[in-house]
């Protein structure tokens, strides 16, 4: 890669704003750590909305977009920030209405069974099981997806069909680093299993947010006018690449380490080797979302 066809290293979002009528923001990572929110970020999309773009938030919760937006509430990051809310437990919920009538096995903690909220559900065991919605570890804090490997078994002797409600493999809480579905939905895969990934990098949950901004445009938005916001290369940044949009990558998030951005919103020269390094890139990186530095 030269160095013309490096991304850009920008201090916020502002020198970027009047390319784009849409931004498609990443959450976790992005708008909050899982703890507290990133004022910066909510400050710079709400401006991005006051010049007249739309934003919406796209995240891997394996929760509705109603309940994300609960929790932001929680957070502290305002409703001025975003438009409209698109998650995979939105996608999730829509394979799960299509087999209403099927018995399904849940993995993941309580804390994500509201994607079944109001639906006519049939739980059951791996051996009672039509197919299996798993939404996350149990316990992230203490479990590996080796602790699951039985489950992966007995589910591939039966030949059951997956949906991997988070595609994120891991996330960042605070200053801690938790596995998510993603990494069962993998190791699933890897023994020969067929599995759905709901949310990012994958095309369908990009075909909804942008959907759900055009309803809100009265008109349709072209892609090249259209920005990704996020902070991992496997999902947010390949996810935009493959749907053939722009993004910005955030330095400060689940690659902090890798790319030494622990410190203040400006990102080092660093960044752009570690990217060349990379099976696909941003047309830009700075160091946390914010308008300007």
């Amino acid at each position: 890669m030269t160095a013309s066809l490096r991304p850009a290293l920008v201090d916020g979002l502002q020198p970027l704003a009047d390319r784009y009528d849409l931004v498609l923001c990443d959450v976790w990572g992005v708008l909050h750590n899982g703890i507290k929110a990133y004022e910066t970020a909510s400050e710079a999309l709400t401006r991005f909305r006051e010049r007249g773009g739309r934003v919406v938030l796209v995240s891997n919760a394996p929760r509705p977009g109603a309940s994300v937006g609960t929790q932001l509430d929680g957070f502290g990051v305002p409703r001025t920030a975003y438009d409209a809310i698109v998650t995979s437990g939105d996608l999730t919920r829509l394979a799960i209405e299509e087999r209403v009538d099927k018995v399904v096995h849940h993995i993941g903690p309580a804390r994500d069974m509201p994607i079944y909220d109001g639906l006519n559900i049939r739980f059951g065991s791996i051996a009672e099981a039509e197919y299996v919605v798993c939404s996350g570890f149990e316990n992230d804090e203490l479990e590996t997806v080796e602790d699951y490997r039985p489950r992966l078994e007995a589910m591939l002797k039966r030949e059951l069909w997956m949906v991997c409600a988070n595609p994120d493999l891991i996330v960042e809480r605070g200053n801690t680093i938790v596995p998510c579905a993603g990494a069962l939905g993998v190791a699933y895969e890897e023994m020969g299993g067929d599995v759905y990934y709901a949310g990012k990098p994958h095309a369908p949950i990009y075909d909804r947010a942008i959907a759900v901004a055009a309803a809100l445009n009265g008109r349709p938005i072209a892609k090249e006018r259209v920005l990704a916001i996020g902070d991992a290369i496997r999902t947010d940044i390949a996810g935009a690449a493959g749907f053939g949009i722009d993004s910005l990558l955030i330095a400060r998030g689940i690659h902090a380490e890798e790319l030494k951005a622990h410190h203040g919103p400006l990102v080092s020269e660093h960044v752009q080797d570690w990217v060349d390094l990379q099976p696909v890139k941003p047309q830009a990186i700075t160091g946390v979302l914010s308008w300007a530095a």
